[in-house]
């Protein structure tokens, strides 16, 4: 008859022996353990069953958020600069007709009624709206005494003297009635 062997204090060592001690027979003979099943569709490896890779993703990886092209800081910022465009365009092609540009010989249109500024304009000389024509145009700054003087020495059959300062650029211009 055979003795079983004796109880170790740690519950989890059963089935070892204490060093030098004979080894018993186990009463029934040892069964293979099945693989555990491969769960989650991980691949099998030899030598780790039912274990994934190391270093392996259990999902796909997620693909990146496509980025704005337009955010809407960048919307605002190319809305104000068509504005300062289009103001920019504006003042420019408003100007071509201002009386800077006149030259001897130019037909101007009095765009106010007012006598401190008549916003003369620069029109063409068969448009129903010219009402003056440009004698004389002289560089400077003149008080309207000085301006008639200027104007009676430039041109002889003058009627009207127009100053205009600031902006960089004072000039005199001599004006008389257009006759169409």
């Amino acid at each position: 008859m055979t003795t079983p062997p004796p109880q170790s204090p740690n519950p989890y060592a059963q089935g070892q022996q204490p060093y030098g001690e004979p080894q018993a027979q186990a009463p029934y003979p040892p069964q293979a353990q099945a693989p555990y099943p491969p769960q989650g569709g991980y691949p099998q490896q030899p030598g780790q069953p039912g274990f994934p890779p190391q270093g392996a993703a259990p999902y796909a990886p997620v693909p990146p958020q496509p980025r704005r092209r337009f955010s809407p800081k960048l919307i605002r910022i190319a809305i104000i600069i068509v504005i300062a465009i289009g103001a920019a365009v504006y003042s420019f092609i408003s100007s071509q007709n201002d009386a800077d540009t006149a030259k001897v010989g130019d037909c101007m249109h009095r765009g106010s009624t007012s006598d401190t500024n008549p916003n003369l304009e620069v029109v063409k000389c068969s448009d129903a709206k010219a009402e003056y024509t440009v004698l004389a145009k002289i560089s400077g700054k003149y008080s309207e005494s000085e301006a008639n003087a200027k104007c009676s020495a430039a041109a002889k059959d003058f009627q009207y003297s127009y100053t205009e300062s600031g902006d960089g650029s004072n000039f005199l211009l001599c004006l008389k009635d257009y006759k169409k």
